[in-house]
């Protein structure tokens, strides 16, 4: 059992996706868009969720990419299979 906070574990997945979509950690808040304020594609977002399951050990289904739209939406989605 990983003894990583909640903020830990934000800063991980902000990292996964700054490095994916090419742009600085202070760009991105928890509520920003990544379509619509950092011009993120699908395949990004596809990018984003197989970094995720690699640096988490867990499987998410690409039906859960329409919430992935910013920092707090994907760490909702990689807690519920990872049982944070």
């Amino acid at each position: 059992m990983s003894t990583a906070t909640r903020d830990d574990r934000l800063v991980t997945i902000k990292e996964i996706v700054c490095d994916i979509l090419e742009i600085e950690e202070d760009e991105v808040s928890e509520v920003s868009l990544f379509k619509e304020d950092h011009d993120a594609d699908s395949l990004r977002a596809i990018e984003i969720l197989a970094a995720l399951e690699k640096e988490f050990g867990v499987v998410i289904n690409q039906s859960e990419l329409p919430r992935m739209v910013n920092l707090k939406g994907v760490y909702e989605v990689v807690s519920e299979p990872a049982g944070w």
